[in-house]
């Protein structure tokens, strides 16, 4: 059976296999100095394809892909879509303890490593031939492969975000999740001749967002070659590999703001920065409008249940002396944003519950239906079922349908872009030998928002660690940003007069914090 001649761009792999048509040389990928255009890159993903089929991979699968960041990475997620399944890409900095359990919960026969697979999985170990450089690869067809489930309603990836039952969430999403962000997207600018940085990690949906925003709509994305961006690396990347746009957690935003030299400025040369996973800070964004008034600032609000964005503003010098703080905008193509009490809308100026609805909602989360049934409810919304996801963030639409941020329902926070449930640390910290009740607070940053986690725990003598051996213990079982800051042991957890937990007199007795050490961000 022969592909059909018109991709349907609302899935993934057909955007980019129908670029691949349109445009065969035109630059895909750039890594390390190799190019690889899209014939050569939609050939390599068909090759790799035809291997994974004979592996077992097919609709319905959840492939787990272990790789490092590369062209060769790109290439096996296409392959992975092309099989009718969803990808699950795992960070490679992540404690084995954590992809194991990630894994066992994965419909899969297969995992996509470099050299076999860790843990309980056997492995599909990619082919030795790397993807062709630019120009297309001689002596190869696309494969046939069977026919796909239509539609675009069907699971493309899986992203990965704390929970507070004590394991990540596996938050499952569509290819239409992805695609209806870059369809005639007027919020930023995409399509041929954009040069996107891919620097975030490949469990974000931030990942989504720089490496198939260009390559579904013909531009070229920039594969950085560190887990880290500071300002010479990203002013390296612009002036070598042509970088227009790049997409920054505020944190790192703030962080190349007051780091950047001014012999060699790191943001001269960029058209637009995406920035966005936390509140704005209005000082370094006054700053940067200063010295970069050609360059487009969005500010993008959305939770990875939505995929990436819910809502954009572009930011003006106006928006700084706002008083509830820099918009975080309006909706972005096949999105809807209400603000409820329980499930009632509320008028614009009324401080409610973000809900989102439309294209960008995932499935659920992977083997949790009671939380996908709390979180994802359809209630009925002038006059008609919608299902809409409730964030949990509180906000008001101001009279022009502009959405304001305006806090949390509960604890979670998010810290140098990373949403972090205090209750997945809290879990993981009681199940340590010796220790018997655990607390996570977050710590207020100078400039708004939170910059490190603090906990404190009670433990049994004569068996009680020692907080260094707390703090490496958790190490070994959570990724970084997960790990504590500092960690303070106590003989009793604090009350407040109605029996709960007192966070704030657990905050107070830290006394004056100093300023985090100034290095960047984890992504």
């Amino acid at each position: 059976m022969r592909r059909p001649v018109t991709a349907d761009p609302r899935l993934i792999h057909e955007a980019v296999a129908g670029r691949a048509r349109l445009h065969p040389s035109a630059v895909a990928v750039v890594h390390r100095g190799e190019r690889l255009d899209y014939a050569a890159l939609d050939a390599t993903a068909e090759l790799y394809a035809r291997s994974l089929r004979a592996a077992g991979v097919g609709p319905g699968a959840t492939v787990p892909v272990l790789l490092p960041r590369s062209a060769r990475l790109v290439a096996v997620l296409l392959a992975v879509l092309k099989c009718g399944a969803a990808y699950a890409a795992l960070d490679h900095r992540w404690p084995p303890e954590r992809i194991n359990r990630i894994t066992a919960v994965l419909r899969s026969p297969v995992m996509a490593a470099e050299t076999g697979a860790p843990g309980n999985l056997p492995g599909w170990t990619v082919p030795e031939e790397s993807p062709a450089p630019t120009g297309r690869r001689r002596g190869t067809t696309p494969s046939a492969g069977p026919p796909l489930p239509a539609g675009s309603s069907r699971a493309a990836t899986v992203f990965f975000t704390s929970g507070s039952s004590g394991d990540p969430k596996k938050v499952l999403s569509p290819h239409r999740a992805t695609t209806r962000l870059f369809r005639g997207a007027g919020w930023a600018d995409f399509g041929p001749g954009r040069v996107v940085l891919q620097a975030a990690p490949v469990s974000w949906d931030a990942f989504s967002l720089e490496l198939w925003g260009p390559l579904t709509t013909g531009g070229t994305t920039v594969i950085a070659d560190t887990d880290y961006l500071l300002p010479d690396t990203l002013a390296e990347l612009v002036a070598a590999a042509g970088v227009d746009t790049v997409w920054l957690t505020s944190s790192l935003f703030n962080l190349l703001v007051d780091e950047e030299d001014p012999r060699r400025p790191c943001f001269t040369g960029l058209r637009q920065v995406l920035t966005g996973g936390e509140r704005l800070s209005p000082d370094h964004v006054a700053r940067f409008l200063a010295r970069y008034p050609e360059i487009t600032l969005i500010n993008g609000y959305g939770p990875v249940e939505n995929c990436v964005f819910a809502t954009t503003h572009r930011v003006t010098p106006a928006d700084c002396a706002a008083p509830g703080g820099i918009p975080i905008g309006l909706p972005v193509p096949g999105t809807s944003v209400h603000v409820l009490a329980g499930d009632q809308a509320l008028p614009p100026g009324t401080v409610g519950e973000i809900c989102l609805a439309g294209e960008g909602l995932a499935a659920g989360y992977l083997g949790d239906a009671d939380a996908t049934a709390a979180a994802f409810p359809t209630i009925v919304l002038d006059g008609a079922p919608v299902r809409v996801y409730r964030t949990g963030d509180l906000g008001l639409l101001d009279p022009g349908g502009v959405l304001h941020f305006r806090g949390r329902t509960d604890l979670q926070v998010k810290i140098s872009g990373h949403r972090v449930e205090p209750g997945e640390i809290e879990s993981a910290a009681r199940r340590l030998p010796g220790v018997r009740e655990a607390a996570v607070v977050a710590v207020p940053a100078p400039g708004g928002g939170h910059d490190r986690l603090a906990m404190f725990y009670t433990a049994d003598a004569p068996t009680a660690p020692a907080p260094p051996s707390v703090r490496r213990a958790l190490a070994d079982r959570l990724p970084r940003y997960l790990v504590p800051h500092s960690v303070h042991r106590r003989a009793v957890l604090p009350i407040t007069a109605t029996g709960k937990l007192d966070r704030g007199s657990l905050l107070a007795s830290l006394g004056p914090v100093p300023p985090p050490i100034r290095k960047a961000p984890s992504r």
